[in-house]
This record gives C-alpha cells, structure tokens and sequence, in this order.
C-alpha cells in the first residue's frame, strides 16, 4: 500500500544477479508469484545480495581515496628520509671495519716478517728493491704507468705482483690487500709510509729533507723505532701508487695528498700493531684530500689554520719522529 515500505524476504530459488539495486515494496504488480514490485533505490555500483530468505544486504565496492593515497606515500617518504641515512652510515660502518681488519693483518704479517729475518723489518717501498736483491719489496708493481690519468694493471698482472711480494709468504689473503671502499680493480689500496724502510733508501732522500738527516731517520730495524705506539706503518690510499707514502721532513708542507677516507680521515696502522681512526680537525685537510682524490698534481698544500698545521705536524710527527721546523700552531 502506498507508504508502506516493509522489506520483505524473497523465496530461495529466486536470484537476481544482474538487477539494479531495488527496493521491495507490498501493494503493488506481483512478481514471481507474489504482490511484490522493484522500484530502483541505489545507483549502478550498488548490488543486492539473495541469500534464500534472508533481508536484502547491501554491498558497496571499497578503495583508497586519493587523499589517503597521498597521506601513505607522504609516510613512506618521511620514513625512508630517516631510514637510508641510518642504512648508509651502517654500511659504511661495516666497510670501515672491514679495513681495519684488513690493517690489522697487513700489520702482522709486517710484525711476523720482522721476527723472521732478525728484526729486519720489510722493504716498504712498493714496487722496487732499490738493486739490492736481497730487500725485495713488500708487494711489486701493482700501478700502471699512467696511473695518475685513471690507468689499472690487468687484475692477473696486480695478483702477480702482490704474490712476488716480500710479505706474501706471511699473508696469503688476496682480500686483506685492498679495502672494499677502494676504487673498482684496485687490487692493491694499501701504502707504507716513508720512514718505514721505504722510498727514499738511505743516501737518496729525493727531497723529503737533508740527506745525513734522511738516512739517519728511516727505519731498517724494528728495535730501533722509537716510540712504536705513535709510529704509522700502513695507510689507506684507496687506490694504487708507486713507492710509499712521501712525506716533508724539513717544512710545514704536504707531499702527498692528505687521505681522506671513511668520512673525514684515514685508518692507519702502527709498529706496535694497533689500529687507528683519524679524524682531520681542518677543513682545509679534508677539502684539498678530496680535491685531490686519485691525482697528483697541482700545488701541495702549506697548511694556513692551526687545525689544519696539526693536522700536517700529526702526519710528519708519526713518520719521521724528528722535524726539521718549529710548529706555529
């Protein structure tokens, strides 16, 4: 009857899967046997459901809005905004460690050569034997000749050189001679620092400072390092370069480039066998190291703040032992 809007229930054999939404009311045409008539209620993406004789159950379909597919994408880009700076300074980290490990073993194996051969520590001059056949070099020529332009040895040739190596005897871990930060097919990113029986030998100082001062200072027998706790053995170059590690004896200048490596440092190892982080105090270290990442050309840096001239003296210090300036800083 008119106003009167009872839902009623259908019969269960009666299923109406392509109908429009409608609304059952009494009173009016029959259908299906019954004084029933659908008069349409919902819009087309609404349904009704015929479950025997249960009531009409509406379903509607369900999805993200917009804005709630802009508010989940702007979560997830604040949560990886704080997240890849956790993840990336985790996995450098993990590297960092890695060469430590790495220095620690090149380091023993230096301590377990010197043992060996009568406290003689190892030719640390990369490379060369200096036509003494007697003092072979810790590893041979891992550079190419054009090494500053970006130019490698084949990978075969750079395992042959570290295997022809004074040091290959007491460390036969291909592994421990590079860092995992070094640069693609470097084979060899490990250096020995100057004084440390390297380049320059005795009598040809090369311009790291007096020859009689020179020859006095480097090192040909453990026992006589003075000082071993402070005293640099390798360092961390990233790359391959011929010889070891120069360093001024006489003035307040950079030879080689600053390291910076691992953020804004360098891991070394000392003669008595420990492992160090050092961290630069001045920004113009980490700047010029930087700059000068993997060339050698250019000016050399004269430190001018006195963070910067300790970061120099911290250097020459720990090689030579003894300066042949006055620091000002």
């Amino acid at each position: 009857m008119p106003g009167h809007a009872t839902v009623l229930t259908l019969p269960p054999t009666l299923h109406l899967p392509h109908l429009r939404a409608r609304k059952i009311c009494t009173g009016c045409k029959s259908l299906a046997g019954g004084n029933w008539v659908i008069h349409q209620l919902f819009n087309e993406d609404s349904f009704l459901t015929f479950r025997g004789k249960e009531n009409f159950v509406k379903k509607q379909k369900k999805g993200f809005t917009l804005v709630e597919l802009l508010i989940v994408i702007a979560v997830i880009a604040v949560l990886m905004s704080i997240l890849l700076p956790a993840l990336q300074r985790a996995r450098e980290q993990a590297k960092r460690s890695v060469c430590f490990g790495n220095l620690k073993g090149m380091q023993f194996a230096w301590i377990l050569y010197a043992n060996d051969n009568d406290d003689m520590i190892v030719n640390g001059d990369g490379g060369h034997n200096h036509g003494n056949p007697f003092q072979r070099a810790w590893v041979g020529k891992c550079w190419h000749d054009n090494y500053g332009s970006g130019a490698q040895l084949p990978v075969p040739d750079q395992i042959n050189a570290i295997k022809n190596g004074g040091l290959w005897d007491y460390c036969k871990e291909l592994d421990l001679y590079s860092c995992p930060t070094g640069y693609p097919g470097e084979m060899l990113t490990y250096t020995v620092i100057d004084s440390m029986n390297a380049y320059p030998q005795p009598g040809n100082p090369r311009g790291r400072g007096p020859t009689d001062v020179i020859d006095r200072l480097i090192n040909k027998k453990r026992a006589k390092i003075r000082s071993a706790q402070l005293r640099i053995v390798f360092l961390d170059e990233g790359w391959v370069t011929p010889d070891s590690y120069a360093v001024h004896q006489p003035r307040a200048e950079w030879w080689d480039d600053p390291l910076v490596r691992h953020g804004d440092g360098m891991p070394v190892s000392f003669v008595d066998g420990h492992t160090e982080y050092w961290k630069w105090k001045g920004m113009e270290t980490v700047k010029y190291g930087r700059q000068r990442d993997r060339v050698h050309q250019g000016p050399a840096l004269v430190p001018s703040t006195p963070e910067g001239k300790e970061d120099l003296y911290r250097v020459q210090k720990s090689c030579w032992w003894e300066l042949g300036y006055t620091p000002t800083f």
